[in-house]
Order: structure tokens, then sequence, then C-alpha cells
């Protein structure tokens, strides 16, 4: 099973179980949202979209195909999988994120092979001084 077939598996568990699934996707030229784009934050962070069973969708090896309505205006969208980064459910307080690839501009924390994580955002940076590290393997076992 591939990446994009989990992603699949588990969109589809989670519109089954709790009757909706939310998908994060990351800014990309490859993303359609209709005339609508991508508002600056968008850009930046990714969008949320919404999907229910009752939806007109094709999920193909592609990506996904729908109309969607913004406010009140229906918009014709494409989200390639590769740009699907996280889906969701609060229903189900579950979530399958994936973290973005090296040289990829997603702002958030990157991890290359062999190295812990490198912060983004000043947040995160400040968020990992917070982080404790333990080597466990350092420490001899002392027996009594």
């Amino acid at each position: 099973m591939n990446l994009n077939a989990l992603k699949k598996h588990i969109f589809f568990e989670f519109l089954n179980l709790a009757g909706r699934a939310y998908l994060l996707v990351r800014h990309s030229e490859n993303v359609v949202l209709g005339n609508r784009g991508f508002a600056p934050d968008e850009k930046e962070n990714g969008i949320i979209l919404v999907f229910n069973p009752k939806m007109n969708f094709l999920w193909d090896e592609y990506g996904i195909t729908a109309t969607l309505v913004f406010g009140a205006s229906p918009q014709k969208c494409f989200v390639p999988l590769d740009d699907i980064t996280a889906i969701y459910s609060p229903e189900l307080n579950a979530q399958f994120v994936l973290s973005p690839k090296a040289g990829e501009g997603s702002g958030g924390l990157e991890t290359p092979a062999g190295k812990g994580p490198s912060p983004g955002k000043p947040e995160e940076r400040k968020a990992l001084k917070n982080v404790v590290k333990v080597d466990f393997a350092g420490k001899k076992r002392l027996n009594k």
C-alpha cells in the first residue's frame, strides 16, 4: 500500500464512521479552487475542506475532483493527493498528519533523515525550548 492509498483508506473510514472528513490542503499551483483561489493566510497555512457522504466527488489516482461551495458560490475544485497534508475527524478525535518533505515551503517543522526537528516559525522555535532531551542509553543501572 502506498501513501496515497493510505490517505484514501483513512479518508473513507473517517467519512463512514463520523459522517464527514476534514482535509488540510497545502497551497500549491496544482490545487484548483475554482476562481476563488487561496486567501493570503491559506497560502501560508493551507485550507481545510470538509467532505460528507452526500457530496458528489471523485477520488481517483490523481486527486479529488468536486464542486465545493464557499459561502454561496459553488466552485469546481481539484486537489492533488500529494497536496493533502492531513486528514482528521473532530468527532472521532482522530487525525492522520503527514510531515512536509524537505524543501517544501510549508512553514512547519521539517525532519531530515537522521536529524531532529528544525523549527520554521518563531512560535515553533519557542515551543522546542521546552523539550527535554533524555539519553536513556547513557545512564547505567545501579543494582542495590
